[in-house]
């Protein structure tokens, strides 16, 4: 009833339902290249991002970690003048904690207030970080370059954001006991647009697909249209949910969606069995004295002689509490725990196991994965003392074979006389450095793009572009608890997902921002996606994983639902060529085209589609990529470009998807400095076929600039009776 008096309330445009949403480094500048060459390009680390601020609306920041100092530089840094934003002060966020680097800092909970789940005192009732998500997503686009990543005792070499130089703003909506709520999302998006952010990185997706009409109606997008009508670019986070089809979490042709890739480096652990089997796993940690091989005890097998048994305690092969273990037998051995649901629940932990192998004076921990822990993918975890988790369940199986069968057991009291089985940990704080990468991860989400709940498929292409998403080191707050990935107090952890994906993007969008002031986010978001690459470091094509469990053994090419144009590349996106331009009014004459979309419009913009052209659909949108979800026989798209660099002259080349005959006009052309040219592409159907086919347009200049443009054709409609 309140929400109806509301909704007919003058000084009130629209009520929607509330719905909640959930959160979606040292070595990635070097896989993208930056030192030599986006930074290089534009004076250096010390400058990249210079003038920029970027808005964060994430889970707030710590403000005393050196990632955001401002005082690493000599060169003058004042706050840009465009900007307005301003620091809450409260006792967690005192004053002096922003500055020249960290510009602004706001809190928004309204709406979780309302619901009586706000914890202040864990939740915190200002921009400080609880959690630490939001403190890693600021540094991997902004941190400060040169900082010493240093975890349990261990340096894992210097972090630096993709922009340096840039500033952030800090508009805190999510919260570590609850996740977040769309209202208090928009109070900050809505914020951020007022203060004058140049961008908006967001690292969080809806917990569901919105309902109604269509998905790109819903709070979040519609305030992300507003700050896109405002000239600020939006990043998101594809989403987690992957890698089914149509695992989308972020829908609207005005938001960039970003997907996760891994990236060349990777942390391999392993231990060396007495058998000769060398067995991998997790772990930064150091190994054990090269040398020599260890006793290996299980945590069941040195108990201390009170009353403590398995049947007492089923959860005391975890190795939480030293006082039930004999120290004399554990002593210069390694201790076996076990790592079973508690660990990926938090109810036991990797440091208190730690710290019970320590207690008891134990040469190392050697984790085997429960057989009830099927297909958890485990992030390299900090370790101080020699240390491995074997995270397959198999692998695990094969040390607990080799340890069982080298037990001497006595035949009348059934007592262990001699432990046989031996071991070293090899260690694993040294990176190694691989080619077959970037790959789509597994839990990246995927297109088609869900234009509703149902859902059908929109002509839209999502995800737009990869970047690197797994084990990235960056910054961490100072009194995040410990989880399954870092330990608390730790200044710093490796996180993967779509959320550190994200950030990526967004530094490298405050870098073409800082090049090209005057670009539309629209622009932006095509220099990106035009010059990215296909293929991987290897120079075969990226790879996509398939299946959650032995993601490894699942894969196959990516294609544009994948990867959407491809793997982000920095030094191109500095100097695209030609760009595909389009503004707020193209995206309204979009929504407005949506069947039944003219009140919904009316309640989010307060404008009438009567205004707008209502016949742009999907494929008509001026995108750097061509999806269509339905070609009925034949259709004609149109792309303009705009040259943003000097005289060149263009060939048009193209590979057509299957079941789909192409053709380009015109196949060349000349444009001057600040020109433009249509390009009219006809499709036809050759089949009726219900797969998605993939393919792509190339327009090649003889000044070297080279974009790639995406097609992708899911169901195919022929005038022919030939049937796929």
């Amino acid at each position: 009833m309140k929400a109806e008096k509301l909704s007919r309330s003058s000084e009130v445009s629209n009520v929607v339902l509330d719905f909640s949403v959930r959160t979606a480094t040292t070595h990635t500048p070097q896989f993208l290249g930056l030192p030599q060459g986006a930074w290089f390009q534009e004076g250096g680390f010390e400058t990249a991002g210079e003038g920029v601020v970027i808005g964060f609306v994430d889970t707030g920041i710590d403000p005393t970690h050196p990632s955001f100092g401002d005082s690493k530089s000599n060169h003058p840094y004042p706050v840009p003048g465009h900007f307005s934003g301003i620091c809450e002060v409260t006792r967690d966020f005192p004053s002096g904690s922003c500055n020249r680097k960290l510009v602004g800092a706001r809190h928004f909970a309204a709406s979780a207030i309302t619901r009586g789940i706000f914890n202040s005192t864990q939740d915190y009732a200002s921009p400080f970080d609880g959690d630490g998500h939001g403190t890693h997503t600021a540094a991997v686009a902004a941190g400060n370059h040169g900082i010493p990543v240093i975890v349990a005792g261990h340096h894992f070499g210097n972090a630096s954001g993709m922009a340096p130089r840039s500033h952030i703003a800090v508009y805190k909506a999510l919260y570590k006991s609850f996740g977040g709520f769309a209202a208090d999302v928009v109070a900050a998006i809505d914020q951020a647009a007022q203060d004058g952010v140049d961008i908006i990185s967001l690292s969080i997706t809806p917990n569901r697909r919105p309902p109604g009409v269509a998905t790109f109606f819903n709070p979040i997008d519609m305030a992300l249209l507003s700050a896109v009508k405002a000239g600020i670019f939006v990043v998101q986070a594809a989403g987690n949910t992957g890698p089914s089809p149509t695992s989308m979490f972020s829908f609207s042709p005005w938001i960039f969606t970003v997907g996760a890739a891994s990236h060349d480096r990777v942390y391999s652990n392993s231990i060396f069995l007495g058998n000769n089997v060398t067995i991998p796993g997790v772990g930064l940690a150091p190994g054990t004295d090269e040398s020599k091989l260890y006793k290996l005890i299980h945590a069941h097998h040195a108990l201390s002689n009170n009353d403590t048994t398995v049947a007492d305690d089923m959860y005391v092969g975890e190795c939480q509490d030293a006082n039930k273990f004999n120290k004399d037998l554990i002593k210069g051995n390694l201790l076996m725990c076990s790592y079973s649901i508690r660990f990926v629940l938090g109810l036991s932990t990797i440091k208190r196991a730690s710290e019970t192998a320590k207690n008891l004076s134990a040469a190392g921990v050697v984790f085997y994965m429960d057989p009830y822990v099927i297909g958890f993918q485990l992030n390299p975890v900090a370790m101080k003392m020699p240390s491995i988790i074997i995270a397959s369940t198999n692998d695990s199986k094969i040390l607990m074979q080799y340890y069982n069968s080298s037990l001497e057991i006595d035949a009348v009291s059934k007592k262990i006389v001699k432990f046989g089985a031996a071991a070293s940990i090899c260690g694993g704080l040294k990176a190694n450095y691989g080619s077959a990468a970037p790959k789509v991860m597994y839990y990246s989400a995927r297109g088609p793009d869900p234009q509703d709940s149902l859902p059908h498929e929109a002509d839209i292409l999502k995800p737009n572009l990869l970047a690197p998403g797994s084990f990235i080191w960056a910054a961490w707050s100072s009194v995040a608890a410990d989880s399954v990935e870092f330990l608390a107090g730790e200044n710093f952890a490796l996180m993967s997902g779509t959320s550190m994906a994200a950030p990526h993007v967004t530094g490298l969008a405050a870098l073409i921002k800082q090049k090209f002031p005057s670009f539309s986010p629209a622009a932006i978001g095509s220099a990106l996606s035009t010059t990215a690459s296909l293929y991987d470091k290897s120079g075969g094509p990226i790879m996509a994983q398939r299946s959650y469990a032995s993601p490894e053994l699942n894969e196959s090419p990516a294609t544009p639902f994948d990867m959407g144009s491809g793997f982000v590349n920095a030094s191109g996106a500095l100097n695209p060529g030609l760009i595909f331009d389009s503004g707020y009014d193209d995206y309204m004459s979009f929504l407005c085209g949506i069947n039944g979309s003219y009140p919904v419009v009316l309640n989010y913009t307060g404008q009438n589609c009567g205004l707008y052209n209502s016949s742009v659909y999907g494929p008509d949108l001026n995108l750097p990529s061509i999806t269509i979800s339905k070609l009925n026989q034949s259709r004609i798209v149109q792309r303009t470009v705009k040259n943003t660099a000097q005289n060149e002259s263009y060939s048009v080349g193209w590979t057509a998807p299957y079941g789909v005959s192409l053709k380009v006009f015109p196949t060349h052309f000349s444009i001057g400095s600040g020109e433009k040219q249509i390009l009219s592409v006809l499709l036809n159907a050759t089949v009726n076929s219900s797969l998605s086919s993939f393919g792509r347009i190339g327009l090649f200049g003889n000044q070297g600039h080279v974009l790639n443009i995406p097609i992708s054709i899911m169901v195919k409609i022929s005038s022919n009776t030939t049937t796929s």
